[in-house]
């Protein structure tokens, strides 16, 4: 597609079922170009946001392949050009979703760095994994397919955002543990546990549901895990 595109948009350009009458589509072969203004901010948002949030769900069940423009603008009653004009590719629109996924992410792993008090800190870190396992589960299984798949289209956002978090958190356990309040052992790996044990609320629901003889998971399920996961994290870290 013609990058420039983007904000240019046809004189025959059609208008599809739920889209704004004055957005623009993409250029299709033959066309004249017709340059068109842009949607307010606000109501362009909010279609950035309902894109954003059906990709997060078809991404979740059928994977990056497994996806096309096509089913999700149908599922939102677009065009496909009218959902390329906020989105050019499908790569672009994958790259979106997996950045607001880690955003979240990110922001809930911040209490652990300000936290002075260990238990208090992991007991809020825990909680708030499994919130947003419970809250956001699609987006916790798009990232967890693009890892699986060995994260070809997200390596470097990992590295380059995840990695710096996680070693601003193994420095605040260095300095508790130094100050004597946890127990010395390898925290990368007490990490790991922790995102593993809480992210499979997210990304094997269905089976923990099957499990549990229910439909689906329900609040009460998440705090029973958050009860078992946080006593097993801070039993084996917290000094007696």
């Amino acid at each position: 597609m013609n990058p420039n595109s983007a904000q240019l948009r046809t004189g025959k350009a059609r208008k599809s079922l739920g889209a704004e009458t004055d957005a623009p589509s993409p250029v299709v072969g033959g066309d004249v170009l017709v340059p068109m203004p842009g949607l307010p901010r606000a109501a362009r948002l909010a279609k950035e946001a309902a894109i954003c949030a059906e990709a997060e769900k078809q991404f979740a069940q059928f994977g990056f392949e497994g996806t096309s423009l096509e089913q999700i603008a149908q599922a939102l009653l677009l065009s496909r050009h009218n959902l390329l004009y906020y989105y050019p590719s499908k790569d672009v629109l994958y790259r979106t979703v997996l950045d607001a996924v880690l955003d979240e992410w990110l922001a809930r792993m911040a209490g652990i760095v300000a936290g002075a008090d260990p238990e208090a800190a992991l007991r809020d870190y825990i909680a708030a994994k499994l919130r947003y396992s419970f809250e956001r589960p699609a987006g916790s299984q798009v990232f967890a397919r693009e890892v699986m798949a060995g994260a070809p289209r997200f390596r470097d956002a990992i590295e380059a955002r995840v990695l710096p978090a996680l070693n601003a958190d193994v420095k605040t356990f260095e300095r508790w543990a130094r100050a004597g309040l946890v127990r010395k052992m390898d925290f990368r790996h007490l990490m790991f546990t922790i995102w593993a044990s809480t992210q499979a609320y997210a990304d094997q629901s269905a089976q923990f549901a099957i499990l549990l003889g229910k439909h689906a998971l329900e609040a009460k399920d998440f705090k029973a895990a958050e009860g078992v996961i946080a006593g097993m994290v801070l039993g084996s870290l917290l000094r007696a």
